[in-house]
């Protein structure tokens, strides 16, 4: 797949995750995460897994956040595991993460995954609902999985993982990006601008 892949007339665009992003990572992953990442796990996966493949969500305007989104997969063939998967509280429901889900899972299966699996908190129903909509399914609970609040995981699983189906599932969640941000940007933007400045 060719980086940067814009989501036409949108200010986004997805590209490979880097180690200056990590800043902005951290600032969206302390408002999305009760037990967030550190920095320097975020900095081992960049620098060391050479099984993890991250991407980020940034934007080409200078009025909004350098980056809005950001996800992993770790690749253990035939399976791709979802690591990690955030998009700013902000700019949530412009369908960023279908977006950005579907173009892990598209990788992934170019590579020649077959299947998927993710861990999700049993109370993230929002979370379900997107990894569902997509045919993931539960098959199973990991019992005091996060450590804050010892809250279960299910486990979910999408096989087959299929690269035509996947495709499509990406070129649609390109148009509902650019559909949403037709809807909604003039007035996020606007938002933005009246927020007082740090």
């Amino acid at each position: 797949m060719t980086y940067p892949l814009p989501a036409p007339q949108t200010p986004f665009v997805l590209r490979r995750l880097q180690e200056a992003d990590i800043p902005h990572v951290m600032t969206i992953e302390r408002q999305v995460f009760p037990l967030s990442w550190s920095p320097g796990i975020f900095r081992y996966e960049l620098r060391h897994n050479r099984f993890g493949y991250y991407l980020a969500i940034a934007t080409t305007d200078e009025r909004l956040p350098p980056l809005v989104g950001y996800g992993g997969i770790w690749l253990y063939l035939p399976e791709a595991h979802i690591s990690t998967l955030a998009v700013h509280p902000q700019f949530q429901g412009l369908h960023l993460g279908a977006w950005l889900l579907a173009a892990l899972l598209l990788h992934a299966a170019r590579r020649g995954a077959t299947e998927a699996t993710l861990e999700v908190r049993v109370s993230n129903v929002g979370a379900q609902r997107l990894y569902t909509s997509f045919g993931f399914v539960v098959v199973g609970r990991r019992h005091r999985y996060y450590s804050d609040n010892g809250e279960d995981a299910y486990i979910m699983t999408l096989a087959p993982l299929e690269l035509a189906t996947i495709r499509q599932r990406f070129q649609r969640e390109v148009r509902m990006v650019q559909e949403r941000w037709h809807q909604r940007g003039k007035r996020l933007l606007a938002q933005r601008s009246e927020e007082p400045t740090p």
